[in-house]
């Protein structure tokens, strides 16, 4: 049963999935949208420019029936005619044809975005099995397509009829309308066809696009299976990763190592903890070159001794360095004077072992804040 849970795709496409199927030109679209917004486009420059296409379509017919027998027997002059009446259209009809091709330009990038690719042109012979495609053609999707087609022209078709059919008289009428009154009265009745149109398209928009989004998304779902491994590919194999860490970890050990014999002294507690200080004119307070608790703190105080650095013996100093200071920083400044007595007792050992004299002893109870130190002074 797990199994078969991990082969089902209920898991959201990744960041990478979309990029992925993206890339192959694979969007969401909605011809549904593309069209209505096609002939939204349409009718708004209709509306805009009504008067003006009424006059030149007033202009074009009159041109159009009124002639004389000399342009009737010259089948030159007819064609330019023919040709001045084209040209006329087109010139009038450019805005309209413009922001319908923008409409259909701009509607699909409103779900999909902007997209470029040559990735869709490839060739692919598996476009040329005539199996597969049978198979598409009789695949779910393609019965939903042959569904939608079928609605939406029953509702498309329903309502333009309807609307023909409650003007079926004027219309009839329009043969006996003077050519004015007659061109008039067939642009509302265009007009208010479109509209009517247009908002069967819209309401078929609303259902369409929420539907191609969650079609698409759902396409693109993925296995639990192929989430992890696509998690092992962008992040990298766990394995693999913790034994990078190993080596940071153990390549970060050695530098500290190598530190230690520049140190100045060793405070332990004296086993569990160890933190090895140096201090030079330069610096404005000591610095942590080295630190580490149990094994690591026993290497720490041998690699000490073998280079002569002085080891003290600081319960509540050296437990409020190891959890409090950062390797390769200065000390809190709630540890200064701790530090310096320490500092000092370490310059006076030196030159008791130089000079001779009366042995120094470093203070038994040194200034740390008992918040900085997890066992309050009980080392």
């Amino acid at each position: 049963m797990a199994e078969d849970s991990d082969l089902e795709r209920t898991e959201e496409p990744s960041a990478r999935r979309l990029e992925e199927a993206r890339n192959k030109g694979q969007i969401p679209r909605s011809h549904e949208l593309t069209t209505f917004a096609t002939l939204m486009a349409g009718l708004l420059m209709l509306f805009m420019q009504g008067p003006a296409l009424y006059q030149t379509l007033a202009t074009i017919t009159r041109k159009a029936f009124t002639f004389n027998r000399t342009q009737l027997n010259d089948t030159q002059i007819m064609l330019e005619l023919f040709v001045s009446m084209l040209q006329t259209s087109l010139l009038a009809l450019i805005p309209v044809l413009t922001a319908t091709a923008l409409a259909a330009i701009l509607a699909p990038m409103m779900i999909g975005g902007w997209l470029f690719t040559f990735e869709s042109l490839a060739f692919n012979f598996g476009r040329m099995n005539p199996v597969s495609g049978i198979g598409r053609m009789l695949s779910v999707r393609s019965v939903v397509e042959m569904i939608k087609t079928i609605l939406k022209s029953a509702l498309i078709g329903g309502v333009a009829t309807f609307v023909l059919w409650k003007e079926k008289d004027q219309f009839i009428a329009l043969v006996s309308m003077p050519p004015d009154t007659g061109f008039l009265y067939l642009w509302e009745m265009i007009r208010f066809t479109l509209l009517s149109v247009v908002g069967a398209m819209a309401a078929i928009v609303l259902i369409d696009v929420p539907f191609q989004l969650w079609d698409y998304y759902k396409g693109l779902r993925m296995t639990k299976e192929e989430v992890r491994q696509e998690s092992k590919e962008s992040e990298g194999d766990p394995q693999v990763k913790g034994r990078i860490r190993q080596l940071q970890r153990e390549a970060a050990r050695k530098r500290m190592m190598a530190e230690i014999p520049k140190a100045d002294v060793i405070v332990t507690n004296p086993t569990h903890y160890a933190v090895a200080l140096r201090y030079t004119e330069n610096m404005r307070a000591p610095q942590v070159v080295a630190k580490g608790a149990f094994l690591l703190a026993e290497r720490i105080i041998e690699l000490g001794r073998e280079h002569k650095v002085a080891v003290v013996r600081t319960p509540p100093f050296a437990r409020a360095l190891y959890h409090h200071a950062e390797l390769g920083s200065e000390i809190p400044a709630s540890l200064y004077t701790a530090a310096a007595e320490v500092l000092a007792y370490i310059y006076q050992l030196r030159l008791y072992h130089r000079y001779g004299g009366t042995e120094p002893q470093l203070n038994d109870t040194l200034p740390v804040p008992s918040e900085l130190d997890p066992e309050s002074g009980n080392g």
